[in-house]
């Protein structure tokens, strides 16, 4: 099968190519920079420059394609608002799909978006979901709650580099899921017609709080965090202040979403159907304490080779010859 990537340089978007090629598929990807694509042609992928903000560009990519992965966002330090990519482009793809021979789409959205009309991304995420659903197109929309590999950056590197781990006051449990695993649901879904306009929670196997993955990390680690909590007061304020500016509106609306995550309302679903629909197995997906537990084996494995190869070249330093008085 010969399938569109659109954001395959992001997190989830590279593990989706990766995992297609891996199958035998053939990939073409959309992406707005051919420099920071570099990698994926190394892979196999054919890569064609587009950007869904020019609709124009999006139909060449199009053709003799048999199904479309939609796995594209904005990003916090992009330019362009949640507005311009997530909306005006994702209808921009949808309509350029439509007019083109390609009938299959798969669509990631947000656990729950539906539920909070107030959070830009959620709103936009659900709107999506419903433009989709009449679009006529044979579509699946694949809803997560959080990736594991932002956990990194989140948790377990402030404890490794004894900096402070900031955690907002109310705590909501998070299925998060590792993005090679959500790949194969996405791959699974083109080859399942029983998924074809249907829409399908896609979740970790258990949802996580924020002191329980600090409680983890200190243990994988042996290491102690620092924690500061930060309340939805200062969150209130930051975002108001950051929407005052150009260069703050994504970190504004993503300071919305930051408020959804600190509501205490957990982010998880049932599986069950989802795992019978798509023929996988649940014992084969990435457990948090397997993913954060590889790691912190990696990471001390080679904090420990360092640290011996700095020991060792400070044996095979030469001593000092002291002053030898010549009088």
């Amino acid at each position: 099968m010969r399938i569109l990537l659109v954001g395959a340089t992001g997190t989830l978007g590279r593990q989706v190519a990766r995992y297609a090629l891996d199958q035998g598929h053939e990939v073409r990807c959309l992406v707005r920079s051919l420099s920071r694509a570099s990698f994926l042609a190394e892979w196999g992928a054919e890569v064609v420059k587009g950007d869904l903000c020019k609709p124009e560009t999006i139909s060449p990519a199009l053709q003799e394609v048999d199904a479309v992965i939609d796995a594209a966002t904005t990003r916090i330090t992009d330019n362009l608002s949640i507005e311009t990519v997530d909306w005006t482009g994702k209808v921009n793809l949808i309509q350029a799909v439509q007019n083109s021979d390609t009938d299959r789409y798969i669509f990631f959205s947000i656990l729950n978006a539906d539920q909070y009309p107030d959070v830009p991304l959620m709103k936009i995420k659900h709107c999506t979901e419903l433009f989709l659903q009449e679009s006529g197109l044979n579509y699946t929309t694949l809803k997560l709650a959080g990736f594991m590999q932002g956990l990194i950056a989140q948790y377990a590197i402030p404890i490794l580099d004894d900096e402070v781990v900031w955690v907002s006051g109310e705590n909501t449990p998070i299925a998060y899921m590792n993005t090679q695993d959500i790949a194969k649901f996405s791959i699974k879904a083109l080859e399942t017609p029983e998924t074809e306009k249907k829409s399908f929670p896609v979740v970790g196997t258990r949802a996580w709080g924020a002191y329980e993955l600090i409680d983890l990390c200190e243990r994988l680690s042996s290491k102690s965090a620092k924690i500061s909590t930060v309340s939805l007061t200062v969150l209130r304020l930051i975002r108001r202040v950051t929407r005052f500016f150009a260069w703050g509106q994504n970190t504004a609306n993503r300071l919305f979403f930051a408020e959804v995550l600190a509501s205490g309302k957990a982010f998880e679903a049932d599986m069950d159907n989802t795992y019978e629909t798509f023929g996988l197995d649940k014992q084969e997906m990435t457990t948090m304490e397997e993913y954060l537990s590889e790691y912190f084996t990696r990471i001390m494995k080679k904090l420990k080779e360092i640290d011996y190869q700095k020991n060792k070249n400070k044996k095979r330093k030469k001593p000092t010859v002291p002053y030898k008085n010549q009088f």
